[in-house]
């Protein structure tokens, strides 16, 4: 027995180390990304700025779109680091530090210590699950926190008596409200219809008594709604109202200009989460060797895989990170498929060996390309290949390139198809380096590639933005919608409180609300309008995009034009010229 505890003690320490060392460095290297993570980053801000830990703010003005959890995490990691892009993204290194030390113990508990370890490693080595701990989204600790969940439901559902019928049943509620307080109702909705699909899946067979449902939902609720009940006694019950308002807006419309196929998902997973997405094919197949608690791991397992896949597909906004509590599901599946492998219980068919060519084929390729942009510049700008006139203006931007970026791309390849040609020859320990050779392109273009790219995109801007909070200037964007203006321009809660602001907002909110425009775009144009429109004593700039430029000319008299670069055009208003 203490020999096991030593050694569980040494896989923890291990984990936690190279996994400290594979999400934390480099994370506050580049600038955050509009939208999402300066979003939930300024939220985090205004919380330290207004002393307001309480509510979730936006424009220091009641934002409903999320719950306080992950903001909380990051406006601890603010009042440690500063407010900052490190600070910004460390909940999320911590958070993959802490879920690769999840998937040791439930690896080990839903099969053995080898599957926990190569579980590990298959996760932090598949592409876009790594990328997220790297960001500063809500998404990792909300999906870890519904993973949590189910896995309870998994052992509560194997062994659905006493004690542990109880206990397992509580912990899975708590972790369950966790999520709800994380990311919103749909924590419930994805842990219903998993429950649901999984009861199909078994033939309607009684899965649990209603006294441990009882108590799971009774943990949930106590969890989930704590910090809506502390605000409805605060006077703010139309939190509860807008909550359902937006999930309603975001199932049934395509927000933010994300709207994509049926298939998105289902592309996304498969080519980015490369190669366990491959694997993933394999664990369909059933196994006559599987024990009775096996087969009950890997349905859930299933089941919530596809809920996910399925419930956002059909979802009319497509955003990447949508699908990514598939991520745990999915390299559980690969994980077991490698397992069977080895065991000699699957084969790796020719089929299957030309699907993995392919696919390896078209992601190196694409890093190759990517590592080249500086070789091609010169001739994409020169073609008539890229047609919006903002891109071509973005790509003109003056970035430093060693000029061997490409050799990321070349070495993916290179390992790739060295491991799977020993793979095909039956040494499946290969696949080992095949997933290394995953994890070494992530971490290379994360680390080298991604501030280069980040440059094209929107450095130009956010150092507009700085410079205007250097000098006390306002700054807000005009015809694209922008939160980095807030977070880099380090919007002050005294504008909310402008008595000339508050009589325009109220004026013209009903009016936006009206036009089912949500409150945070509602306020941002408001904003603009004031800023552009009332004589303030603070001078006030923005940003426009050229592809605007003439309407701001008809629309806007009174701003006046300081520059133009990278496809953006910064404006003064006139009457801030002395």
């Amino acid at each position: 027995m203490f020999k096991l505890l030593n050694t569980d003690i040494k896989a923890y320490a291990f984990i936690f180390i190279a996994a400290g060392l594979l999400y934390i460095p480099f994370i506050g290297n580049m600038p955050l990304f509009d939208w999402d993570e300066v979003n939930f980053a300024e939220c985090a801000r205004e919380m330290l700025v207004s002393n307001n830990y309480s509510e979730v703010q936006l424009y220091f003005h009641p934002f409903w779109e999320k719950p306080p959890l992950f903001i909380w995490l990051q406006a601890i990691s603010m009042n440690v680091f500063g407010v900052n892009e490190f600070a910004a993204r460390f909940p999320n290194a911590l958070c993959g530090v802490i879920t690769l030390m999840v998937l040791y113990k439930t690896g080990k508990e839903l099969n053995d210590r080898k599957f926990a370890l190569t579980w590990v490693f298959v996760y932090a080595s598949t592409l876009l699950p790594h990328v997220f701990f790297k960001s500063g989204i809500i998404d990792p600790w909300f999906n870890l926190f519904i993973y949590v969940a189910v896995y309870y439901l998994i052992q509560h559902t194997n062994n659905p008596v006493g004690k542990f019928g109880y206990r397992t049943a509580i912990i899975s509620g708590f972790f369950l409200g966790l999520a709800l307080l994380t990311k919103g109702p749909a924590a419930l909705i994805l842990v219903s219809l998993t429950i649901t699909v999984f009861f199909v899946l078994g033939r309607f067979k009684k899965i649990s008594s209603f006294k441990f449902m009882a108590s799971f939902f009774l943990a949930f609720l106590i969890t989930g709604l704590s910090w809506f009940a502390v605000m409805y006694l605060k006077g703010n019950g139309q939190v509860i109202k807008e909550f359902i308002d937006y999930q309603i807006r975001l199932f049934n419309t395509e927000d933010s200009d994300h709207g994509g196929p049926f298939i998105y998902h289902f592309v996304v997973l498969l080519l980015v989460c490369f190669p366990s997405s491959l694997f993933l094919i394999l664990a369909h197949k059933k196994s006559a060797t599987d024990t009775p608690y096996r087969i009950h791991s890997k349905r859930w397992m299933m089941s919530l895989f596809w809920v996910i896949l399925i419930l956002f597909s059909i979802v009319q906004t497509k955003i990447v990170h949508y699908s990514s509590l598939c991520y745990f599901p999915l390299t559980y599946l690969a994980t077991y498929a490698i397992q069977k492998l080895f065991a000699a219980q699957y084969n790796w068919k020719k089929v299957f060996h030309l699907f993995f060519v392919f696919i390896s084929t078209l992601l190196g390729f694409a890093f190759v390309l990517i590592g080249c942009v500086s070789i091609f510049k010169p001739w994409l700008l020169r073609s008539d290949l890229i047609t919006d006139p903002f891109a071509v203006e973005n790509l003109k931007a003056n970035v430093h390139w060693s000029g061997y970026e490409w050799i990321i791309g070349v070495v993916f390849l290179g390992v790739t198809y060295y491991s799977l040609f020993k793979i095909k020859k039956g040494s499946f320990k290969f696949i080992y380096l095949l997933f290394l050779g995953s994890l070494f392109a992530v971490y290379s273009l994360i680390m080298i590639v991604a501030p280069k790219v980040e440059q094209y995109s929107q450095r130009t801007a956010i150092e507009f933005y700085k410079q205007c909070a250097k000098h006390g200037f306002s700054v807000e964007s005009i015809g694209f919608k922008s939160y980095a203006t807030l977070f880099y321009g380090e919007l002050e809660p005294s504008f909310e409180n402008n008595q000339s602001f508050k009589d325009y907002l109220k004026l013209h909110l009903n009016e936006y609300e009206s036009q089912n425009i949500n409150v945070d775009i509602s306020y941002s144009l408001i904003r603009t309008n004031w800023m552009r429109d009332i004589q303030s004593s603070k001078p006030s700039c923005f940003v426009a995009k050229i592809l605007d430029e003439e309407v701001i000319k008809d629309s806007s008299p009174y701003l006046k034009e300081l520059y133009r670069k990278n496809g953006f055009i910064f404006y003064i208003r006139v009457f801030d010229l002395k």
